[in-house]
């Protein structure tokens, strides 16, 4: 299928990308950046069922084999046989989405946009499903009276900051060293917010009256921060690192409070794409973007770099 783009979205693992040096790169070059995007069906393949020319659509970013054990519960972000097979997701080895148009391999691996504003739609695909595919298996654990820590409030961390809000009755605590993100959380839906520094840790314990939160999301992954997430974990509590800041946090007995457990998320299922797109239609959450068309791009990305962008940066191929 061809896409004609209406949006595309920016993100720090575009930079991670763009830093990496030529020895060694792991994708084809030239490529096109981009793994978060929506447009318009403006031609399909032979073959194709279940969309038509004209349909406004998101894709679905971490393509897999669609066969394996994983793919076939919706799980493509693990595809069991994609290395093997060269599949890799748009914007992230195969074509991405800044451009004027882009391939979609399957009909699969779209979603219809059911009205939703391709702007605020973009960082759905990612920015949502990956905090949304965080949160999950750790709703269970916040129950009332209980707390969640969002660590940085980029273009993840105030979309977390919403889900939270919409799927528990949690109380949120989000840290950042930007004051302007924390004001941001606040008008999202935290309950407290507080500078992402030294004394962030007891802060928390402060706040929890020395017990700690059961879950803390951590997006930015820096080694300060996954630090951070560790000292205010409660017992039993769930760890997420989803930032690729390159911190990591020790695990074993001592280490960390009895039964706490650390996982690293990627991404998210189709089933939770679905989701995701369903929770905005709902108005339950909502991006805060900053739009630039093709050409300004890199000045979107330096902005990006130097953390100044307050929320998600959307890029207008055809505006």
């Amino acid at each position: 299928m061809l896409l004609k783009v209406t949006a595309a979205g920016a993100c720090h693992s575009d930079i991670a990308v763009m830093s990496w040096s030529a020895d060694g790169f792991p994708y084809e070059l030239p490529m096109t950046l981009g793994h978060e995007g929506v447009g318009t069906v403006a031609a399909l393949g032979a073959g194709v069922t279940g969309v038509t020319e004209g349909d406004a659509v998101a894709v679905y970013g971490p393509w897999g084999c669609g066969t394996c054990l994983n793919c076939a519960a919706g799980k493509e972000y693990y595809c069991l046989r994609a290395a093997e097979l060269g599949i890799h997701p748009p914007g992230l080895g195969a074509p991405g989405s800044m451009a004027e148009y882009m391939l979609v391999d399957d009909p699969r691996h779209l979603a219809p946009l059911g009205g939703l504003d391709p702007v605020a739609a973009v960082p759905l695909t990612d920015a949502a499903l990956t905090p949304y595919h965080a949160i999950k298996p750790s709703l269970p654990k916040l129950v009332p009276g209980a707390t969640a820590v969002v660590i940085g409030v980029g273009g993840l961390g105030h979309i977390a900051v919403q889900i939270l809000r919409a799927m528990t009755t949690a109380r949120i605590i989000a840290l950042d060293v930007n004051e302007e993100k924390l004001s941001l959380a606040r008008a999202v839906g935290a309950h407290e917010t507080a500078l992402s520094d030294e004394q962030a840790a007891a802060k928390i314990r402060e706040l929890t009256d020395g017990r700690g939160a059961q879950a803390v999301f951590d997006f930015v992954g820096a080694q300060p921060t996954v630090e951070t997430a560790g000292a205010v974990a409660s017992v039993e509590a769930d760890i997420s690192i989803v930032g690729i800041g390159g911190g990591s946090l020790p695990v074993g007995f001592g280490f960390l409070p009895f039964e706490a457990s650390v996982s690293a998320p990627y991404w998210g299922s189709r089933g939770e794409f679905h989701e995701a797109l369903e929770l905005a239609r709902a108005g339950a959450i909502s991006v805060h973007t900053e739009t630039y068309s093709l050409d300004e791009a890199p000045h979107a990305y330096e902005r990006l770099h130097d953390g100044q962008v307050n929320g998600r940066a959307v890029i207008l191929p055809n505006g």
